[in-house]
């Protein structure tokens, strides 16, 4: 029986880091140069379409926040992924926290290689 749990979580963690290898590097390129400079409003009316299309991208953002954390400890781009996660997501607080992430030194210098690599400016930062 615990084979089997074994089995899965291999298979899990190898999906995940395939994965992370493909959305997380499309995702980085396509943020705006400017995402951590201008704050963008939000319009308090939101048509039906709208209200969905943000529960889609708020789902999204929790499974890869989730997938963000365990690649802290299995294999995968956990901190770069983690970003991303909270870049989708709606939350109080979110700006100062994606502010506090992308200063990291390490962070900010691995999204740009990334960015660069695929011909993108650096992302500006206050």
């Amino acid at each position: 029986m615990a084979h089997k749990y074994l089995l899965w979580l291999a298979v899990f963690s190898l999906v995940s880091f395939i994965g992370s290898l493909i959305i997380v590097p499309i995702l980085l390129v396509r943020i705006p140069v400017d995402y951590f400079v201008v704050a963008t409003d939000r319009s308090s009316r939101l048509s039906g379409l709208q209200v969905l299309g943000r529960i889609i991208k708020n789902i999204a953002g929790i499974i890869l926040l989730g997938a963000g954390i365990l690649m802290l400890f299995l294999p995968g781009q956990g901190l770069l992924t983690i970003v991303i996660a909270l870049s989708l997501l709606d939350f109080p607080g979110k700006r100062r926290l994606e502010l506090r992430l992308i200063r990291q030194p390490r962070v900010y210098k691995t999204i740009n290689w990334l960015r660069q690599k695929y011909k993108r400016p650096p992302l500006i930062i206050p």
